[in-house]
């Protein structure tokens, strides 16, 4: 039986170019479908960090609550943004091939990188904030919030020096400067880059359609990150980057915690052969915690519950 495959996407600019490229692979496969927009929460507070939100998935609850109340039959997610534990009756269906995966800075002018006066850098990520600091200890890092483009905006109307985002999303809505930095010293979040297809655990049809757009080498290295995060317990609330790479049939990962101050690192690096890759993410968390990434975790969570 075939039937006309809802398709559900925040309402951003770049989550709808992403629902938009996951719906015309989908119709040019011969199906037929529609793009149902809807706000998240995360879309409309916009004066709070993500941290102090603390809630999981933020961008992609609404979209879940949709699915299960049967208002749409797949969403799609940019995947960096969906916890690691789906809710229950709904199950990943797609990893499509995943983008590059880099963070790049945008800028007023990069002078201030080679000197050592102070400078402001906007970003609403822990993650991206912890290994700036790292890197440049004498920087303030500021919050920012809010889609790409006002994002963009909001740095052009403020003092700051520049402002870090994810490479693929302004190259997705052709916004992309052609001076920002690639940032290529700075690990990227799980899964970034990669967009997700979710749909009910019950709806066979849409599962087996939306299926068919999964690229398998990319499902498996954004299982391997997503599977340190889960390990490490990270979400949202910790600065953790991970990153796997398949090259001649071996997976290349790096894996790394800091403190919310990005004075403390830990990181590993470790390759394995694909066919062995079931549970390396698991693996690699297991070694972070033992070299005090536990301890780290447990400081993390304790600066968290303070902030809450």
């Amino acid at each position: 039986m075939s039937k006309i495959i809802r398709i559900g996407t925040r309402d951003s600019e770049l989550a709808l170019w992403q629902a938009t490229t996951v719906q015309q692979k989908i119709e040019d496969l011969g199906f037929d479908t529609t793009l149902v927009p809807i706000k998240s929460t995360g879309d409309q507070v916009l004066d709070k960090p993500l941290y102090e939100l603390g809630i999981t998935g933020i961008f992609t609850k609404t979209l879940d609550v949709a699915l299960l109340k049967g208002k749409i039959d797949i969403a799609v997610h940019s995947m960096k943004d969906v916890p690691t534990q789906l809710p229950k009756g709904i199950v990943q269906t797609a990893v499509l091939e995943r983008a590059i995966t880099s963070d790049i800075l945008v800028h007023k002018g990069i002078g201030f990188l080679e000197s050592e006066r102070a400078a402001t850098i906007a970003t609403g990520s822990l993650r991206r904030k912890a290994q700036w600091l790292h890197k440049y200890p004498h920087h303030k890092v500021v919050d920012l919030r809010g889609n790409v483009n006002s994002r963009l905006l909001k740095l052009i109307e403020n003092d700051w020096s520049g402002a870090i985002f994810a490479q693929a999303g302004l190259e997705r809505i052709k916004l992309l400067p052609k001076d920002a930095v690639p940032l290529d010293w700075m690990t990227p979040a799980p899964a970034q880059g990669a967009m997700l297809i979710v749909a009910l655990e019950e709806d066979a049809f849409s599962k087996e359609v939306s299926h068919k757009l999964n690229h398998p080498e990319s499902e498996i290295t954004t299982t391997i990150e997503r599977a340190f995060l889960r390990t490490l317990e990270g979400g949202c609330t910790a600065p953790i980057g991970a990153l796997a790479i398949i090259k001649d049939q071996l997976v290349h990962f790096k894996g790394v915690v800091f403190s919310l101050d990005g004075k403390q690192k830990i990181e590993i690096e470790k390759t394995i052969p694909v066919k062995s890759a079931k549970g390396f993410g698991q693996i690699c968390a297991q070694e972070v915690l033992n070299k005090g990434g536990d301890k780290l975790m447990e400081s993390i969570r304790n600066e968290n519950s303070a902030l809450h």
